[in-house]
């Protein structure tokens, strides 16, 4: 099998292409390397790709749709996961352009040329985000998702619309996962695991956020990346009748396509979270009780079942075993 990856010197990009390539699969990924994060640390995860057989590498930018589909045309992928995207919900206040054209416009680059070349299937990275003001949980991904609170969750959510169209009108196997909350080693700068962690060993305070009343399904991505390789071997096919799509499957009555939930299944209190950390790092918070912030959500909870039935598999990894792999290779990346 030969699997092409967009975002592979992304956080999750890069333990995805680990595992496909443990197995003997041959991987092609591709990144634009942009610097909204630190680009030395995708240049580390990109240093030790370089160093496995049967990885190879292209930096170009998912806009740029004519190189692009040359590179994905030369290397023949029979599979593609689409990972790349501008990702970060309080970014989107500061630079929203960047969503519409990375996120809907590179997208419709990486469709566009799935329609092109066929696939055996394509799968594409969306988020919890888009379930929005959606009070009930656990989240089920049959439930609507039409009230998305931030720019980030609505372009990921149009991408949702636009592969399923695509999914119908060109018998495109299609599988979207919405991701809860990932991390790990490895991890994005700018999200709470790694900021959380950084301030508690510097001795500095934490700002949190909802006065600390907030809950998150915290999925370890090494979890998360077994999740996507099962899912890319359970490739959905149009259904013949509505009768044949079994009771809670997200599956399109008109299309081969369906969307997944990747998430332990768990919802974890701010607070425990944080004192997963302070386990790991053998340091007291100092904390900052703040507000909301905008486009954030109070809460986020998967309902794992479907994941379970299509993969017999489940995300497992509690807070604190995570927390303390992530501690550990954050001391040692760093040197401290």
């Amino acid at each position: 099998m030969r699997v092409y990856i967009t975002g592979a010197a992304g956080f999750i990009g890069f333990h995805l292409a680990q595992l496909l390539i443990e197995e003997g699969i041959v991987v092609h990924g591709m990144d634009g390397m942009t610097d909204y994060y630190d680009v030395a640390l995708k240049r580390g995860r990109l240093s030790v790709l370089n160093q496995k057989p049967g990885f190879t590498f292209t930096e170009c930018m998912l806009e740029d749709h004519d190189t692009l589909h040359a590179d994905i045309a030369r290397f023949r992928p029979d599979v593609i996961v689409h990972l790349a995207a501008q990702a970060g919900v309080r970014y989107s206040l500061e630079a929203p352009r960047s969503y519409l054209s990375s996120n809907i416009d590179g997208t419709f680059n990486v469709m566009e040329t799935a329609r092109e070349l066929g696939l055996r299937h394509l799968l594409l990275a969306s988020t919890s985000s888009v379930f929005g003001a959606n009070t009930e949980m656990p989240y089920r991904e049959t439930d609507k998702a039409d009230t998305q609170v931030s720019l980030y969750a609505a372009t990921k959510k149009a991408t949702e619309a636009l592969s399923h169209a695509y999914a119908h009108l060109w018998s495109i196997p299609t599988t979207c996962f919405r991701f809860f909350t990932v991390y790990g080693p490895w991890g994005r700068p700018d999200m709470a695991p790694f900021k959380f962690t950084k301030a508690i060993l510097a001795g500095e305070t934490i700002d949190v956020y909802g006065h600390g009343n907030m809950y998150r399904d915290f999925t370890y991505v090494t979890d998360l990346v077994r999740a996507i390789r099962l899912l890319i071997d359970a490739v959905p096919e149009r259904p013949s009748l509505q009768g044949d799509i079994a009771e809670g499957d997200s599956l399109s009555p008109v299309a081969p396509w369906r969307v997944v939930n990747i998430g332990n299944g768990e919802k974890v209190a701010l607070g425990d979270f944080i004192a997963a950390i302070e386990a790991a790092t053998g340091k007291t918070a100092r904390r900052n009780l703040m507000g909301m912030q905008k486009g954030d959500v109070p809460a986020t909870w998967a309902d794992n079942a479907l994941l379970r039935r299509l993969t017999d598999y489940s995300p497992e990894t509690s807070i604190r075993d995570g927390m303390g792999a992530f501690v550990d290779w954050y001391r040692g990346y760093y040197s401290l």
